[in-house]
């Protein structure tokens, strides 16, 4: 098979770390088996998801978006990958403005660079209806119980464009996340598999949260996760927004008015470095 060269380049919110690819200037179309090459930490350049810049196939739109995990397999949204986006877009030059809208297999988002350098993203309105999910239920009721094992859990599912089962716990450090979080994820009441997310509540404003991601297992930082757990949060009358989330790799700040209205998130986004690698 005949190798190639691939330009790309590292970036990362909260340690949630992103191969970028300039799919607009290369001709970009890799295998599942290229994918989780690129992604291998061991043997690539190592990532939790990669991340295709494209031009826009419809009107009105600047870009398009595709996000692959670790596995290989393309999921229809990720929050810390559409920070990186827009920072990378604007990096390199391939965009004079600090607003844009970009297309996802989930629908439209709205990445902007603020002033200081951090990164707000509208995420698009949450889904709590279990087709919409998708999420096996014969009830919208916002707390559902789930049997994870031997246990049975208290979870809210929610879609961000991708889905969401977040429960609530007392420890977010003594959380079960290497235990339930992949039995959550391929759960058979979730067919698309599903984002775990692990919530502790601090107060009001305040929360901590780990996630363990489709496709990828426990990350430092997941920005639809974190979007995911406040929606489900003030949903369930514990919390008011906005709310500070911590995450282990760090701070995002998340707004939600209540249903029918669009999420949006701020964080950092980082580039490392970039490179060329052959596949």
């Amino acid at each position: 098979m005949d190798t190639m060269k691939l330009k790309f380049t590292k970036m990362h919110g909260l340690g949630n770390d992103f191969v970028v690819l300039d799919g607009v200037r290369q001709d970009i179309r890799l295998t599942p088996e290229q994918l989780r090459f690129l992604a291998n930490r061991n043997f690539g350049v190592g990532c939790d998801q990669i991340l295709l810049v494209e031009k826009p196939g419809q009107a009105g739109v600047d870009f398009r978006y595709r996000i692959f995990n670790a596995d290989g397999s393309e999921v229809e949204q990720c929050g810390n990958g559409a920070r990186c986006f827009v920072r990378f877009v604007h990096e390199q030059g391939l965009t004079g403005k600090t607003e844009i809208k970009v297309e996802t297999k989930s629908g439209i988002i709205g990445p902007r660079l603020e002033d200081n350098g951090q990164v707000t993203v509208d995420m698009g309105v949450p889904q709590f209806a279990p087709e919409k999910v998708p999420f096996v239920s014969t009830s919208d009721a916002v707390i559902q119980p789930l049997q994870v094992g031997s246990e049975e859990v208290a979870i809210t599912a929610v879609s961000m464009g991708n889905p969401h089962a977040v429960q609530v716990v007392a420890d977010v450090d003594a959380a079960p996340v290497d235990i339930q979080g992949p039995l959550i994820e391929s759960h058979p009441r979730f067919p698309q598999r599903v984002n775990a997310g692990f919530l502790q509540v601090v107060d009001r404003h305040n929360v901590r949260l780990r996630v363990y991601e489709r496709g990828a297992g426990e990350t430092l930082a997941c920005g639809t996760g974190a979007c995911a757990a406040v929606v489900a949060g003030i949903s369930r009358d514990l919390l008011d927004s906005p709310v500070r989330v911590q995450t282990r790799g760090g701070e995002l700040n998340i707004a939600w008015h209540g249903p029918g209205t669009p999420v949006r998130m701020t964080g950092p986004a980082v580039t490392v470095f970039s490179g060329e690698i052959e596949l």
